[in-house]
């Protein structure tokens, strides 16, 4: 019994394991579209973990699959998980799952990438962009032919303070191949920095957590998969448009790094704009963002 005045940790009732599920409800992953099952409960708990704090948080889990991440997040005693999942044929074992938490989980059966998530949480959770990041989180273990584009989409939404982020500075945590990670987390001057180094983190402070070696999946994939963590900045390093830089960035990197700057000189032209996208033109010292284009 919980002492008085003190609220009892949440605990899932006995549940068949992840494994289980899998043969119970003859699920197999689609190569066509990126499945992997992580059935280790310990590197759920240790994904989960990198959120931070979640007890009586708000979640929203993107392609909870079998539901293995989706067990380590309601055992760290949220408040609210919303589960949008687009493959119908994990529906039924979720579903065992919200009924093993009555009133804290809510199935969506949808696309990530077209999902609205201005209403997904209540209003009252809302904060302004300057204060510290609101009790919501988004954590995935993202489909590979997902996981660039819907990167891309949410930093916009970043930029943009709409989407998930009309809540405030929305924390992040998502796996990725090892590599896109490593191109998230690039230092300037690395060889793996890239349109994603740029692009994620002028607008979040992205950390590389861990990696998980691809044999822990079921079925292996053949590259090994990074967590990656994010957080939005109050403010971003590079003051202009999201379309903008983005544009900018595409073009820089498909030019060698000596013809980089006729790379920028061209889109302005096609766009008739003057100036420096990255910085005023009448200052004379480069960022050191600037200095990597």
């Amino acid at each position: 019994m919980a002492a008085p005045g003190k609220v009892a940790a949440f605990r899932l009732p006995p549940l068949p394991t992840i494994g289980e599920i899998i043969k119970l409800f003859r699920l197999k992953a689609l190569k066509q579209l990126s499945q992997n099952f992580l059935l280790d409960l310990r590197l759920t708990d240790k994904i989960v973990k990198q959120a931070g704090e979640l007890k009586n948080a708000h979640v929203c889990e993107v392609g909870p699959g079998p539901g293995g991440i989706t067990r380590s997040i309601l055992s760290a005693g949220v408040e609210q998980l919303i589960l949008i999942e687009k493959d119908a044929r994990f529906i039924p074992g979720l579903q065992m799952l919200s009924e093993a938490a009555p009133g804290k989980v809510r199935i969506v059966h949808g696309d990530i990438l077209t999902y609205k998530m201005e209403k997904t949480f209540p209003k009252h959770l809302k904060k302004n962009w300057e204060d510290e990041p609101p009790d919501i989180h988004i954590i995935g273990n993202l489909p590979f032919s997902v996981s660039t584009p819907l990167i891309i989409k949410w930093l916009e939404n970043v930029s943009k303070r709409d989407g998930p982020f009309i809540y405030g500075r929305t924390q992040m945590t998502l796996t990725f191949q090892k590599e896109v990670g490593e191109r998230l987390t690039a230092n300037p001057g690395s060889n793996q920095r890239s349109r994603l180094s740029i692009m994620a983190q002028h607008l979040c402070t992205v950390e590389n957590c861990f990696v998980i070696p691809g044999q822990a999946f079921v079925p292996k994939p053949e590259v090994d998969v990074a967590v990656v963590h994010f957080t939005p900045l109050v403010q971003p390093k590079i003051q202009q448009p999201f379309e903008l830089v983005e544009k900018v960035v595409q073009s820089v990197f498909q030019f060698r790094r000596k013809y980089c700057f006729r790379g920028i000189e061209e889109e302005l032209r096609q766009k008739k704009m003057t100036g420096n996208v990255l910085g005023s033109t009448d200052q004379p010292e480069q960022t050191e963002e600037e200095n990597q284009l």
